[in-house]
């Protein structure tokens, strides 16, 4: 300091700090407040709904339908081989031989009544044996007559419906013979007839079929003379119904 004239020197004061200005100000307080409101959502908000802040919303999810389930229908009794059958309404049933004896549902009586003059205009005589048959009627055929020849069960279904499962229940079933041959009725021999041959020619257009052939399915014995009517809806439901069902 001596060596410094007078006139050069200068009392030393402390420079005084410069202030911010209000514009750098208010950029730091809305930054903190940025900060403190973002903090705060990120307590508040669940972390998904965070993620949704930020990233695209989800898909929605594909509903794809599922399956349906068709119930398959249980099988109906089956017992020897011979499938189960209900009665014919007894106000369906019309009688197709003049002492009224043997009827049948009223759709196959016509169709074997005009059967049965066709053939007859050809020199058949095709001779109804047995139609319609009631559970009791059923019931002495099945029983009495296994009983009267000393069968077993086994045997006598080999021949004959238990009651409840025969086809003659449902009024569509006939018996039929040859009338120019009455030993040859509900015998194989009846297979060799001329009403057996014409009712394998002709028997199809009137609707009736034969209901136990040579090597069944059922296991039933050949019965060449046992027919019956599956001439409409009702009729081919009902024997082709149970047999499916069974199959």
């Amino acid at each position: 300091m001596e060596d410094i004239p007078k006139a050069l020197r200068k009392k030393y004061q402390p420079q005084k700090a410069k202030s911010l200005s209000p514009l750098l100000l208010a950029g730091g307080v809305f930054m903190v407040s940025l900060g403190i409101i973002t903090l705060g959502l990120a307590f508040w908000l669940r972390p998904q709904q965070v993620q949704n802040l930020i990233t695209e919303p989800a898909p929605e999810p594909i509903v794809t339908e599922q399956p349906t389930v068709t119930s398959i229908p249980e099988p109906l009794d089956n017992i020897l081989g011979h499938l189960q059958y209900t009665e014919a309404p007894l106000d369906d049933l019309v009688a197709i031989t003049p002492d009224q004896r043997i009827k049948l549902r009223s759709a196959a009586a016509e169709r074997f009544l005009q059967m049965q003059a066709d053939a007859q205009a050809e020199g058949i005589i095709l001779v109804p044996i047995s139609g319609f048959r009631s559970l009791d009627d059923q019931e002495n055929i099945f029983f009495g007559i296994k009983e009267e020849r000393g069968q077993i069960t086994t045997q006598r279904a080999e021949v004959s419906a238990p009651p409840g499962y025969s086809e003659h229940h449902t009024g569509y079933a006939i018996d039929i013979g040859d009338g120019k041959v009455p030993a040859t009725h509900l015998q194989p021999g009846f297979a060799q007839t001329e009403a057996f041959l014409w009712l394998q020619a002709n028997a199809a257009r009137y609707s009736f079929e034969l209901s136990f052939p040579e090597n069944n399915p059922q296991g039933i014995n050949y019965e060449p003379w046992h027919w019956r009517f599956v001439g409409n809806s009702h009729s081919l439901e009902t024997f082709y119904r149970a047999r499916n069902l069974n199959e």
